[in-house]
């Protein structure tokens, strides 16, 4: 599908008011994309976990106007509170979105959400929030367009989402989701995201996610400040190629259940992105003491036990923690009695691989 695939035909019904609520999840890149051109495209390829409880609650309300206006109109609250913060962020979005949403200004609408885990922390909260907003105009959409079906739902609601949020187009769907172009992923696209529809070994099914919670303050820098940092980077050409050679390494894996393989491919690209962040101008250091302690345990913990948790990174001090389901009571172990003391106030969360967002009655 291309971008003109999304605007629409003219509306073939009306609406003059109603309210609709999506639950859509966060989710964890094992190759990370890093870096981003005009409209949201990626510079890299990558494929994410999707999770399962960190998720974003949205419900749309909306009114149509008497007549349309020259602006949008909307009002954002945010687990019970007006948030002006978020408006520049939404009003871009709308901005955005507006050619392949024609109705928007026609509508007055109230946006109520909320988090089932901290904003701001690490936890990819523009992810899922993005996605649940996107998924409720396109339920709006769709009523004005009953005859649209559900594969042109899902990849507009996945294009949408990434014009508010980049990694948000890999929230739409599970368990394993590829965004951006590369030669051997069936139908990749720079434009959304698509489940990864390749062979995944028995190892892979239910794989768990622990998320450390080592500084759920606000992030010292922002994904947007963080992708615009590898515009004129000097090791940029190579990382991007690095992040294709890296999928199609996890294609091998994924087919043959090789966690050995799988654990060096994420750990390493986790700390490729910290890498890039050191070596950019201006440069960031994001880790801080506790995540390094929190690394060197879990290589600890491998060598002693031959287990298979391994750690990944956002662009952030917080650890998700990887294992298989079927290592998960000695890991959980491990977290309770060496981890959790690392981590604010001994805080994590225990995650695992969802399906994706869901509508909710």
């Amino acid at each position: 599908m291309t971008k003109k695939d999304f605007i629409p035909k003219p509306y073939k019904s009306s609406l003059q008011q109603g309210e609709v609520t999506w639950e859509s999840p966060s989710n964890i890149a094992l190759v990370k994309y890093w870096g981003k051109l005009e409209n949201q495209i990626p510079a890299n390829p990558s494929i994410s976990f999707t999770l399962d409880h960190c998720r974003t609650t949205t419900t749309l309300k909306f009114q149509k106007k008497q007549r349309t206006a020259s602006n949008f109109d909307f009002e954002l609250v945010f687990e019970g509170e007006k948030k002006e913060s978020f408006r520049p962020k939404i009003q871009k979005f709308l901005e955005r979105v507006e050619p392949y949403l024609p109705f928007l200004k026609d509508y007055s609408f109230t946006i109520e959400t909320s988090n089932s885990f901290p904003h701001s922390s690490g936890i990819a909260s523009s992810a899922s929030g993005m996605s649940a907003l996107a998924l409720c105009f396109m339920s709006l959409e769709k009523q004005l367009d009953p005859e649209m079906d559900e594969e042109y739902f899902t990849r507009k609601s996945s294009f949408l989402a990434r014009l508010g949020s980049g990694s948000a187009c890999r929230s739409i769907e599970g368990e394993l989701v590829v965004w951006g172009m590369h030669n051997s992923i069936y139908q990749s696209s720079d434009l959304y995201g698509v489940p990864f529809r390749d062979e995944v070994h028995e190892n892979f099914k239910n794989y768990r996610d622990t998320i450390l919670l080592v500084d759920k303050g606000e992030k010292q820098v922002s994904s947007t400040v963080g992708h615009d940092l590898m515009n004129d980077h000097p090791y940029a050409e190579t990382r991007f190629r690095q992040a294709h050679d890296n999928l199609d390494k996890l294609k091998k894996i994924f087919r043959s259940g090789d966690l050995e393989e799988f654990i060096k491919v994420v750990e390493s690209e986790a700390l490729t992105l910290h890498a890039m962040m050191m070596t950019s101008q201006p440069y960031f250091l994001l880790m801080k003491p506790n995540t390094l302690a929190i690394i060197n345990k879990i290589f600890r913990f491998r060598e002693e036990t031959g287990l298979h948790a391994c750690f990944t990174l956002d662009a952030g001090a917080n650890v998700h923690l990887l294992y298989p389901d079927n290592e998960a009571e000695q890991t959980l172990e491990f977290i309770e009695n060496e981890l959790k003391q690392y981590c604010q106030n001994s805080q994590y969360i225990n995650d695992k691989v969802g399906s994706g967002a869901k509508k909710m009655a």
